[in-house]
């Protein structure tokens, strides 16, 4: 199909499925008085089929010039959030183009059922909180969760703001009363997981082990995010030894001036509010919940926003795991607690395919974490974390569905219990992924 919209119900009218992009090279300059975004993307598609066209993502800005290199283009139209390249002639599959789009404007957010997302004005910055629908607020891209790529992000802002993107900064240079900062993520990423962060920022290392791990804040935040940050280093260490080595080069935590409603994760980033640093709040709990996204959701992605809970029920779990860990409430005792609050709710969602509309409902986050927690109850401690790890092992920098952790869970249950064990873990995951009533938490 030619410039193929995304025809299932859980990514309406974004990505297309007829194409791949390899990598996006962004070149961006940023001027934060006038909100003023200016940008060139480099675009290394490769079709995976007969196209005629190529449709991307874009939304809002305006674009200046487009060049096709591997095929002809004979025009492009612009509307509607979809920016559609048609070829003279169709390109086969596994054929390899290169797309360069020049653009530039004011972004505008994304509108979507949870409100606008995207490429956002802080008071003295800006933010990119992309998820679900938001990259093409800032970028062409092909807005799908499953078409991971690598990045160059290049990114010029005035002095005296600092620019941060997903991935490892290569570069810096100053001039002319502006820096450039460049950065690569060579993990494939999802589109919503790329980002970047505009703010009068300085840097505070966190923990050298086991991966690199800092604080990029304003200065008068420092000292409250050293503080609100001081166990990251050992978190770290405990969710490796559970969930398996880190999965990229080193982690940092964005802190904005402005408050924010809550945080959210980028690859090897997660970006929190002033709000979320005032010790002894109910926010200490985002912070491994974030960490565990680069696990869960970032390194491991979803093929579709129906298979969200993929990445929201583990995270959910690893707060209660941690509070285990640092002398909280066990996950077994969180878990009642949840547990009793879920079955005073409606029982009406199912956590395979919960419609589009609920993707961001919290009996997803808390269910799915119960999910998860009576898997280790039928695996044992041991068998589960090996699930875990062995999970994240398998499905590195590729995309998952319920399916595929179906399959795995009941392989595992194959190798610690034999078919008796097989048949209770299937027959549990129908019950907690399958049905809409929630099932008794055993013992």
């Amino acid at each position: 199909m030619s410039a193929a919209t995304a025809l299932e119900p859980y990514q309406p009218n974004h990505g297309a499925r007829d194409f791949h992009v390899e990598h996006y090279g962004l070149d961006l300059t940023y001027r934060v008085a006038s909100h003023r975004l200016d940008g060139t993307a480099t675009l290394s598609v490769v079709t995976l089929e007969p196209v005629d066209a190529i449709a991307l993502d874009l939304h809002g800005l305006a674009v200046r010039k487009v060049a096709v290199s591997g095929a002809s283009l004979a025009r492009y139209s612009h509307r509607s959030g979809r920016l559609v390249l048609r070829l003279r002639e169709t390109a086969s599959a596994g054929a390899r183009l290169t797309v360069t789009v020049t653009y530039a404007g004011a972004p505008v957010l994304v509108p979507s059922p949870w409100g606008p997302v995207g490429w956002e004005e802080l008071t003295d910055g800006a933010l990119c909180a992309n998820q679900p629908t938001g990259a093409p607020s800032w970028f062409p891209c092909n807005d799908r969760p499953d078409d991971k790529a690598t990045y160059r992000t290049s990114i010029t802002v005035e002095k005296p703001y600092r620019a941060v993107a997903h991935g490892t900064l290569v570069s810096s240079r100053a001039r002319a009363g502006a820096t450039t900062w460049v950065y690569e993520q060579r993990a494939p990423t999802s589109t919503y997981l790329a980002t970047v962060q505009v703010g009068q920022y300085d840097e505070v290392v966190l923990a050298e082990e086991p991966v690199r791990q800092v604080a990029v804040v304003p200065p008068t935040l420092a000292a409250a995010a050293r503080t609100a940050f001081s166990s990251q280093g050992r978190m770290v260490t405990h969710f490796e030894s559970l969930f398996g080595p880190y999965p990229f080069g080193e982690y940092t935590v964005v802190v904005t001036a402005d408050e924010l409603e809550i945080p959210l994760e980028a690859q090897g980033m997660a970006i929190f509010g002033a709000n979320h640093l005032l010790p002894g709040s109910d926010d200490e709990r985002l912070v491994p919940h974030e960490l565990a996204h680069q696990w869960f959701g970032n390194a491991v992605s979803v093929a579709s926003w129906q298979h969200i809970w993929l990445n929201e029920g583990p995270a959910c779990y690893a707060e209660w795991l941690w509070s285990e860990e640092s002398g909280g409430p066990t996950a077994d005792e969180l878990a009642r607690l949840w547990h009793a609050r879920l079955r005073r709710r409606p029982q009406d969602l199912v956590l395979a395919d919960p419609g589009y509309e609920r993707i961001f409902d919290d009996r997803i986050y808390k269910r799915g974490a119960l999910t998860l927690h009576a898997v280790r109850g039928a695996l044992g401690d041991a068998g589960f974390f090996d699930l875990l790890r062995s999970w994240t092992a398998r499905h590195a920098g590729g995309v998952v569905t319920t399916e595929d952790f179906r399959a795995h869970t009941v392989d595992a249950a194959g190798g610690v219990g034999g078919d008796v064990l097989v048949v209770k873990v299937t027959s549990q995951l129908r019950a907690w992924l399958d049905m809409p009533r929630l099932p008794a938490l055993l013992a």
